[in-house]
């Protein structure tokens, strides 16, 4: 069965009207059932993560312009995390139908095999934009790409220590990072609805991500917890709008609290995020 609440959503289309309303904010639901509180883990796993998760989602919704479930935290639950993952999805389009809702599960593989992926993510999940690895090129990813409504997030330039290992490989005196962006922006973005990923702790590379993309929308991950600095990554990340900007934040919004109030401060971390994003624009 097909989830009815993806379908008919433009993912740029709600995007755009999100940075109309200000936000730029993305929170990430990384669900790690073990920090949860004591009182929802007593639910068992789906049960938990799916009260947290809708718990976090209503403090929130008026103040970002996305979320970003990471599957890996889902998965590893087996039946009941997929199904924790796909109601979670389904709450958000919802509750809050006009934020999109990033599935961060880093897919690549054969075009044939893709296939199954795109059914997944958007058909059975109803996520609104996926990331994916560049490493198998255009053709592979071409499933993804024909899916004109969805967003196609390209990992660019990632947020982790050890990404420079073969992101920062020099090819014909470039960046590796750098000669993917210039793929995706000159060869792979036919239907419009390609973004990229790069990461605010690399906010130099940052930079030059965005000056190779133009206004392309850039997902930034590495706020909060990962310790990029938001006032040099707003400089380096908006585009020629002032916008352009999806920056994702994740344990410091939604482990801000191990406590009941865990929602009350989840709300408390991401207006501060918000206004210190509207700050720095």
């Amino acid at each position: 069965m097909l989830v009815w609440s993806a379908m008919n959503r433009d993912f740029r289309q709600l995007l755009e009207a999100e940075w109309d309303k200000g936000n730029f904010l993305c929170v990430g639901l990384d669900t790690d059932f073990e920090k949860i509180p004591a009182s929802l883990r007593s639910k068992g796993v789906y049960e938990g993560i799916l009260a947290f998760n809708t718990a976090v989602v209503d403090a929130t919704k008026d103040l970002v312009c996305g979320y970003k479930p990471n599957s890996a935290f889902y998965e590893a639950h087996g039946e009941d995390g997929w199904r924790a993952l796909r109601d979670t999805i389904s709450y958000i389009n919802d509750a809050a139908p006009d934020v999109v809702v990033v599935l961060d599960s880093k897919r690549a593989d054969i075009g044939n095999t893709n296939n199954g992926y795109v059914v997944s993510a958007f058909d059975r999940l109803g996520a609104d934009a996926i990331t994916v690895h560049p490493y198998f090129g255009r053709d592979a990813l071409a499933p993804f790409l024909a899916r004109r409504e969805k967003g196609i997030i390209v990992l660019v330039r990632s947020s982790n220590e050890g990404s420079g290992e073969f992101q920062a490989l020099l090819v014909d005196g470039e960046p590796l990072y750098a000669v993917v962006a210039r793929h995706v922006v000159d060869e792979w973005n036919e239907h419009g609805n390609c973004l990229v990923m790069a990461g605010a702790t690399h906010v130099d590379e940052l930079a030059e991500v965005r000056r190779i993309v133009g206004d392309m929308p850039i997902l930034i991950p590495g706020i909060g917890a990962q310790g990029g600095d938001l006032r040099k990554t707003v400089a380096a990340a908006k585009d020629s709008r002032g916008r352009g900007m999806i920056i994702c934040a994740s344990r410091s919004v939604i482990f801000s609290s191990s406590g009941d109030d865990f929602a009350e401060a989840a709300r408390k971390e991401a207006q501060e995020l918000r206004g210190a994003i509207t700050k720095a624009l």
